[in-house]
């Protein structure tokens, strides 16, 4: 049945090639601004053309690529402006919620986030940052759901893809200067042990080294900022 099987593989071609590039960008493998040449992509993800073009407007609308008529595709940039904005704004949000839900009192409510941290584990294990950064995200989305608040979690969602982009350059400047996957995910891990513990204040305290004061101690932010 060639129709039914070309309806199933094209969409499947389009979904693993936004999935590796995805990757890439998260990786640090591709540096922000950086040019999507075609040729070199659909070479090294052995896909046509098509596929390759689905991939990068998939991309494109979560934010992660741009595309400039008769320039072709790039990676998307984000200004130090811009990261500070979404930074403050990431903090603000997990601060809510830890207000509004600490101690936690079902304890349920604390399994997605011990699924993403055993997924850090395995993505540092493996070396795997792209995916280390999708699982980061996911420990501190599911954190956010300990507040029961729909809409606090409906904005902290709508970041999504601007937050992967800054976890993306947190975690690579943090591993060139002093951290290596074990001590990110240590990091994780010990947040996620004083919100067990129902220690508001501490876990707060730990909180802010996840936020934009650990981003902009790390980064240049600061001194283009002075």
């Amino acid at each position: 049945m060639p129709g039914l099987s070309g309806r199933l593989e094209a969409p499947t071609l389009v979904a693993l090639a936004a999935s590796a590039i995805r990757k890439k960008i998260l990786a640090g493998e591709l540096q922000p601004g950086e040019r999507l040449l075609e040729e070199p992509l659909t070479a090294e993800l052995d896909v046509s053309r098509a596929p390759l073009r689905e991939a990068l407007r998939i991309l494109e609308s979560e934010g992660l690529v741009v595309t400039r008529p008769r320039r072709g595709s790039f990676v998307a940039t984000l200004t130090d402006e811009d990261v500070y904005e979404i930074m403050t704004l990431r903090s603000a949000l997990e601060r809510m919620a830890f207000e509004l839900g600490l101690p936690v009192k079902d304890a349920a409510l604390l399994e997605p986030a011990r699924a993403a941290l055993e997924e850090m584990v395995r993505c540092a294990q493996e070396q795997d940052r792209g995916a280390l950064v999708l699982a980061g995200y996911a420990f501190h989305s599911a954190l956010i759901r300990i507040a029961k608040h729909r809409r606090l979690e409906e904005i902290y969602a709508s970041l999504q893809q601007q937050l992967l982009v800054c976890m993306s350059r947190n975690l690579v400047v943090r591993e060139r200067f002093y951290e290596d996957l074990d001590e990110h995910v240590a990091r994780h891990r010990r947040l996620l042990e004083l919100v067990e513990a129902g220690d508001a204040d501490a876990a707060l305290a730990e909180l802010a080294v996840h936020g934009e004061h650990s981003f902009r101690h790390v980064t240049p932010l600061e001194e283009n900022r002075a």
